[in-house]
């Protein structure tokens, strides 16, 4: 059992998911929610985030072969991507968008957007689970895939539940150290993608 691949996908998708960034925007949007509410929300949107994470990376590779995108191309494509995501975070650009986003929503509930769907669920979620079962070669490597997912979305979950005390202990100072450390993971990862398709394209030697 190759545990490297198991291991680089979930550090993978626990960078691009971004658990502990998350756990303040989760606070501001459920401001004024008591403790049930919270949690109610908390799980409506890890349900959603994780049947879409689960649609694409069982239909992303195929959705790729209807419209003609081979692997390679696309593994170049999203590691340019998680890329800017990694520079977004290291900059904090991205959590800059992030508390905007937070501020702009007033909804009752903002499970489905915008906790959901983008910020679980987002661009780089999804691109990084097509990207993950398209390099795994066997079934139990793609099963692999799915357990991290889910692994990931329940310390997400554990969080969510937690997110008042997490936000006392961690403070501003501790979750812009925590964003740019894990940018910095992000962003060699992201360059491995670009490699590993290089040299499925034929561009680069094994």
């Amino acid at each position: 059992m190759d545990l490297t691949f198991y291991i680089s996908a979930f550090v993978a998708l626990f960078v691009i998911i971004d658990p502990i960034g998350l756990t303040p925007v989760f606070l501001a949007l459920t401001q004024g929610c008591d403790t049930a509410q919270r949690r109610a929300i908390g799980r409506r949107a890890l349900m959603l985030a994780f049947g879409l994470l689960l649609l694409f990376g069982l239909l992303g590779e195929a959705v790729l072969g209807f419209v003609g995108i081979s692997m390679p191309a696309f593994r170049i494509a999203g590691g340019v991507l998680l890329f800017l995501t990694a520079l977004d975070m290291l900059f904090e650009r991205r959590t800059q968008r992030r508390d905007h986003t937070a501020e702009e929503v007033e909804r009752p509930d903002p499970s489905v957007f915008p906790l959901a769907i983008p910020l679980l669920a987002g661009p780089g979620a999804i691109t990084t689970m097509i990207l993950l079962v398209g390099e795994a070669e066997t079934s139990l490597q793609v099963t692999g895939v799915f357990g991290a997912m889910a692994l990931v979305l329940a310390v997400m979950g554990a969080l969510f539940r937690a997110a008042g005390l997490l936000e006392r202990v961690l403070g501003r100072t501790g979750t812009v150290v925590a964003t740019r450390l894990l940018g910095m993971l992000l962003a060699a990862l992201s360059v491995q993608f670009v490699l590993d398709g290089l040299r499925g394209a034929g561009m680069l030697a094994a």
